[in-house]
């Protein structure tokens, strides 16, 4: 029988890629006295590790420093030292290409790299959010033939899918139940006994594929639901009716309702992104996945509409939208964090910019406009401040990220026209909202 090394006093646990995903549960093995180490291939990211600083918002220095002083993390560029450890996380990016097909190009390149590397007895564990199959007919060949080991009888594979939601405060790493499925029965007890030392509850399934399929359920039906309450916002728009105060008394129902609000599109790593994984690989099976499509289609319709919107409320003041100067109102996906991953805001901002509008954003939580893939073309914009003098420069102001900190009576106050995504100005006295309101 393997060793299960992980079931020693102290595993040595490793994590690849520390992003969104894999910082916290670094921190996280680190505060269960485990030692960790860190890897990604951007320097910037392992020194800011080691000298305790976080780059990421909703995730406090003070916490990250304090293991990294403890000598209980620590990050490196150098993949080699994965011979060490006993186990071994991949918290890497699972995007989408240009053609809206899975790029799995991190995962292969991680195995890739780690292969060499892996000894026996040791846990690898795939958190990333893919199809089903991915671990056994994608990363499994990989790390057996760069290893020169065999899966489930020389280490152990896993997989493990990532539930992490930036800026929750309602939930810590180690609160979030972990679902795990191995490749065989020996390598999913061994992953529960590694992720039990981290978090409070294990739940392990049968296969990998049970794992992770679980995830993209999880995001589909996000998708799904907030595709159904986008068309709905356009269907009332029509008959004069606030979708806002629908959901409000809809919400009233103690029983067999839950409530998803709409928006100017879907945004974050996972829900624009995974029901695509789903609808590619059932492909392969001949099956045509025409519901979950469907939604992504009305979502991915959420940007055009809410820009004919702005368009229309700009005409009915005598003003083109070409040439007039937009302030779109967050870059960030959702409210309060720093994370701009398929924002809608760069979808608007591209719309925006091909109609001839001059566009500025403000984001508190973004000062300066990163590279995104897809939208490279931005990267080094400023955030501009958000005063009065500011808001008076711009013929209208588009709110796509309603951050708590963002003061909406001041914004509607000195601005001529706000286009309202979020419902952001709900709180605005009616005084100040008077025609210059127009929610989208």
């Amino acid at each position: 029988m393997m060793n299960q090394t992980p079931s020693s006093a102290n595993p040595r646990v490793g994590i690849v890629g520390l992003g969104y995903v894999g910082l916290p549960m670094a921190i996280q093995f680190a505060r269960a006295n485990c030692q960790t180490v860190g890897f990604d291939i951007d320097q910037a990211k392992t020194k800011a590790v080691n000298e305790g600083t976080s780059y990421i918002k909703n995730i406090p220095s003070e916490g990250l420093a304090e293991q990294v002083q403890k000598g209980l993390l620590r990050a490196t560029t150098d993949f080699s030292e994965i011979q060490h450890l006993d186990a071994v996380l991949i918290c890497v990016p699972t995007p989408l290409n240009l053609h809206r097909e899975p790029d799995l190009s991190f995962v292969v390149n991680t195995g890739r790299t780690i292969a060499p590397f892996i000894r026996k007895g040791q846990v690898i564990s795939l958190e990333s959010t893919t199809y089903p199959g991915t671990t056994e007919e994608d990363l499994l060949p990989i790390l057996e033939k760069g290893s020169g080991l065999r899966a489930g009888v020389d280490f152990h594979l896993v997989f493990s899918p990532e539930r992490e939601d930036p800026g929750n405060p309602h939930f810590a790493t180690r609160d979030i139940p972990k679902v795990v499925g191995g490749l065989t029965s020996e390598c999913c007890q061994a992953g529960c006994a590694l992720y039990a030392r981290a978090v409070k509850t294990v739940i392990p399934v049968t296969s990998t594929r049970v794992a992770e399929a679980a995830k993209l359920v999880e995001n589909i039906f996000r998708s799904v639901n907030i595709a159904m309450v986008n068309e709905l916002k356009v269907v009332f728009e029509a008959m004069g009716i606030d979708i806002w105060e629908v959901q409000q008394a809809a919400q009233t129902k103690p029983f067999g309702f839950m409530r998803f609000d709409p928006g100017p599109g879907l945004g974050g790593h996972c829900i624009p992104i995974d029901p695509f994984y789903l609808t590619w690989k059932a492909r392969e099976f001949g099956i045509q996945t025409k519901f979950i499509e469907l939604a992504g289609e009305i979502n991915t319709a959420m940007p055009k509409y809410v820009i004919t919107r702005l368009l229309e409320a700009l005409s009915d003041r005598g003003k083109p939208l070409k040439n007039s100067k937009i302030l779109l109102l967050g870059l960030a996906y959702k409210k309060n964090v720093d994370d701009p991953r398929e924002s809608p805001s760069f979808v608007l901002w591209d719309l925006l910019r091909e109609r001839g509008a001059q566009v500025s954003y403000h984001d508190p939580f973004i000062p300066v406009a990163p590279f995104m893939r897809q939208h490279p073309h931005y990267a080094g914009n400023q955030s501009v401040p958000l005063t009065a003098e500011t808001l008076r420069e711009f013929d209208a102001v588009l709110i796509a990220t309603a951050h708590d900190v963002t003061d909406f009576t001041f914004v509607v106050e000195h601005s001529s026209l706000v286009v309202d995504t979020r419902n952001a100005c709900h709180a605005v006295p009616a005084r100040l909202k008077e025609g210059k309101i127009v929610k989208a």
